[in-house]
């Protein structure tokens, strides 16, 4: 019942701030996204003896995210500020070891991983907000298919070390019947594209979806952990709700701004 009644909440206040609202509150949801995602990433890193810096990681999710979603600051200056922050707070410690690239490389995933996602989701919302949309209706088709479709026909695990649940035909029937969501909506959304490009990416951004799952869930199952948090009742944590979205969202914002024909 929790896991209803957070979903009736939830998704109705998302949906109304990307369809009603300026496009800036798109940003505004994703940068509270960034950061909740963010304090239970830099947690599952903690469970793996990684030390992420958070407030020099955090901030440079938020600004990564701002960055994408707005364009108003170039990405590179921030990319390459967070670089060598992370680096000189590596030197600042004093200590050799291996622990100095592990942390590293587990505050600069915190900014690819989560701050570009988000801010490309931000930015979909500034192009188009059909496209967003459309994106958001294909993940929850997708997601409720793989579920469906697996539990009536599901018999060859996916991944059985990673996610015992999820299996062959589920993820089979997600990536049909989401990629022909997203080609039916697309037709509407962007009329003047190839149909077979269309295909194409619906297929490539469901089945990334796919792969971001399957990712997160690689992280808690190492981390020893089941949800990255207990932030939302039924439903785990932040990381645990949009995780397809870290993996399909770059590639249909690359669709979106640069492949769609005008």
């Amino acid at each position: 019942m929790s896991r209803v009644l957070s979903a009736a909440i939830l998704l109705p206040a998302v949906v109304g701030i990307v369809w009603f609202l300026p496009p800036v509150w798109t940003l505004v949801l994703a940068e509270i996204a960034a950061a909740l995602a963010f304090v239970e990433y830099a947690g599952l890193a903690a469970a793996l003896d990684a030390h992420v810096p958070r407030v020099l990681a955090g901030s440079a999710v938020l600004a990564t995210c701002a960055a994408v979603g707005t364009g108003s600051v170039p990405l590179d200056i921030v990319l390459l500020s967070t670089m060598v922050a992370i680096g000189a707070l590596a030197v600042s410690s004093g200590q050799p070891g291996p622990a100095i690239l592990h942390d590293s490389s587990a505050a600069v995933l915190a900014v690819l991983y989560i701050g570009l996602p988000l801010g490309s989701l931000a930015a979909i919302r500034g192009l188009s907000r059909d496209a967003l949309l459309l994106l958001m209706v294909t993940i929850v088709v997708s997601d409720s298919a793989q579920y469906y479709t697996g539990r009536a026909f599901g018999r060859r695990p996916l991944a059985p070390s990673i996610s015992p649940k999820k299996t062959t035909e589920g993820a089979i029937g997600g990536v049909l019947l989401g990629a022909a969501a997203m080609t039916v909506g697309g037709l509407r959304v962007f009329p003047s594209t190839n149909v077979t490009l269309l295909a194409l990416v619906s297929i490539t951004v469901v089945a990334l979806g796919i792969v971001g799952d399957l990712f997160e869930s690689l992280l808690k199952r190492t981390a020893g952990l089941k949800d990255s948090s207990s932030l939302i009742p039924g439903h785990g944590g932040i990381l645990d709700r949009i995780d397809s979205w870290l993996f399909a969202g770059p590639v249909f914002y690359v669709f979106t701004r640069y492949l769609q024909v005008p």
